[in-house]
């Protein structure tokens, strides 16, 4: 008879979106990349540093086409594919567009986990995308040496409706819609130290559809759009300065947190990941000399299946917060600005 499973946590050397490459890496590896500009159909590719590739069919349609796989960030097989696929889906909201199809990626040690396992993880997967309006239509699969469960997704959306991370405008508000923290509880899950109610509500949060951003993308004040996930908020924001060349303030007292994130944080119970970030973009932010390490710990903390970033016209933006509020984005909260300077993430502590 075959053994109870493990773990999935521990047939992982990483999970969640602290499996992804560090931003230094990855952009060395895509420096030989071949240039995109014969394609001018493709409005958005690899060399934006965005969360999908866009490609206009006519002056009405738009697709959208991403990818996103991880290993396991809980040991719920259920939770596991739910979690990978909101994460994978919300690349397709990051842009303003609406999802229409999935596909499933699928690499699994089969001979260390139950079939039961395994089709767990895909029933999660396939919960999540019923919940987003659209099938699994496919995939493929292979057997690995560590569980890998995501999805390719395509979107559609108007041109007008495009948001990516090129956008922002001087004085703009910033906007994120969930807190931080998910990779601070990862790390105290694979420490014990997490309990029901704190295991619920990063539950909770890494499972919220980001479908909002499909329906902010039809208010003309909203400008710039991506979202919050292996890079961590300091990651993110550097790449909308970046593209747009403007330099984000950030307010950190505004900052939503998980409940314990901030003690966690305090006691050294991060992840690796963080640290891999700060080393790729650290010269890229203005820290204040005397913040202590626990902060930059939080900002960049990578976030799994984390909420949007969204820049707005500055009057818009409490009216904004109320209706994410109103949706059950319960987090959601002005976090800081938009300036004209030199592109970088300037930190209010």
């Amino acid at each position: 008879m075959k053994s109870m499973s493990p773990r999935l946590t521990s047939l992982a050397h990483g999970g969640g979106c602290g499996c992804k490459l560090a931003p230094a890496v990855l952009r060395d590896l895509l420096a030989g990349m071949p240039q995109m500009a014969p394609f001018s159909q493709l409005l958005v590719g690899s060399d934006k540093a965005d969360d999908a590739a866009v490609w206009q069919i006519d002056d009405n349609t738009c697709i959208i086409a991403t990818t996103d796989f991880f290993m396991p960030v809980v040991d719920d097989p259920r939770d596991f594919g739910r979690i990978a696929a909101t994460n994978a889906i919300s690349d397709i909201y990051a842009m303003g567009a609406k999802p229409i199809l999935a596909l499933a990626i699928v690499g699994m040690p089969i001979d260390k986990l139950e079939s039961a396992t395994i089709r767990a993880i895909l029933a999660g997967g396939a919960e999540t995308c019923a919940n987003a309006g659209i099938p699994v239509a496919g995939g493929h699969s292979i057997d690995s040496q560590e569980p890998i469960y995501g999805l390719a997704v395509i979107g559609l959306c108007h041109p007008s409706r495009l948001r990516t991370n090129a956008m922002a405008k001087p004085t703009n508000s910033v906007i994120l819609t969930k807190a931080l923290g998910v990779g601070i509880y990862s790390a105290a899950i694979k420490q014990g130290l997490i309990d029901g109610e704190s295991y619920a509500e990063m539950i909770a949060s890494t499972t919220m559809l980001n479908r909002v951003g499909s329906e902010l993308s039809a208010n003309s004040d909203v400008h710039a759009l991506t979202d919050v996930t292996g890079f961590g908020l300091l990651g993110h924001a550097l790449e909308v300065a970046r593209a747009s060349e403007v330099a984000i303030e950030v307010d950190v007292a505004r900052v939503p947190l998980l409940t314990h994130a901030l003690e966690w944080a305090k006691q050294g119970i991060v992840t690796g990941a963080s640290k891999r970030n700060w080393a790729s973009y650290g010269a890229g932010v203005a820290w204040p000399g005397d913040a202590p390490d626990w902060l930059r710990h939080l900002l960049t903390d990578p976030q799994t299946s984390g909420g949007l970033l969204v820049t707005c016209a500055p009057g818009a933006a409490e009216g904004l917060v109320g209706e994410l509020h109103a949706k059950g984005y319960a987090s959601a909260a002005v976090i800081g600005r938009v300036v004209a300077g030199e592109p970088q993430v300037r930190i209010a502590a």
